[in-house]
């Protein structure tokens, strides 16, 4: 009788914490170093993106430094060196206090943008530059600022908050400086005989 209940309570035992792991809700597998298994899809999916964007607004922001002919251009690039440089360390804290491991190189997209900007210089360079910089701005705006609305973790939630305005400005810059570009170029393309 003894054998007998012994089994009766292990075989309680492992039942309970069977039915106690199924009711638990799956979080998915994480982050290498399994913290980041507590985020929602979408803060992770967002942490991953801003990651991403912002080593290619460093790598193309040094492109543009060598290669843009216009001074607003260059000083355009520099900025997005400057300030995405450190949004990119305030979310590697972030990320490191969550145990995420962010990429650590550009995503095809972006390494695809870089290799065709790299072949371009001067005043074609500068255009395709302030186009790309317009679109990656507005898409970043939408994104950082969904983001801080709806984010469902606080430490991710409040640094899409912080990052918005300086995105803002990035655009606002980039479509001041977009135009200007485009008409330089329009200036001083060969005006044809007449």
């Amino acid at each position: 009788m003894t054998k007998t209940f012994y089994r009766s309570l292990i075989c309680l035992g492992v039942a309970g914490l069977l039915s106690f792991a199924a009711a638990q809700p799956n979080q998915g597998s994480g982050s290498a170093m399994g913290t980041s298994s507590r985020l929602s899809p979408s803060d992770q999916k967002f942490i991953k993106e801003a990651a991403e964007g912002g080593m290619a607004e460093v790598q193309l922001g040094k492109l543009a430094v060598q290669k843009a002919s216009s001074d607003d251009v260059k000083r355009f690039g520099q900025r997005m060196v400057d300030d995405h440089t450190k949004a990119n360390n305030k979310l590697k804290d972030v990320a490191g206090s969550l145990g995420v491991t962010l990429p650590q190189h550009l995503n095809a997209q972006d390494e695809a943008t870089k290799e065709r900007l790299s072949q371009l210089s001067g005043d074609q360079f500068d255009k395709a530059y302030m186009r790309d910089m317009v679109k990656d701005h507005k898409a970043d705006v939408a994104a950082f600022r969904t983001e801080s609305n709806n984010g469902r973790d606080a430490s991710i939630k409040s640094f899409a908050a912080q990052a918005l305005p300086t995105l803002r400005d990035h655009l606002k810059d980039a479509q001041t400086i977009e135009p200007k570009v485009l008409q330089a170029r329009a200036n001083t393309a060969p005006k044809s005989s007449q």
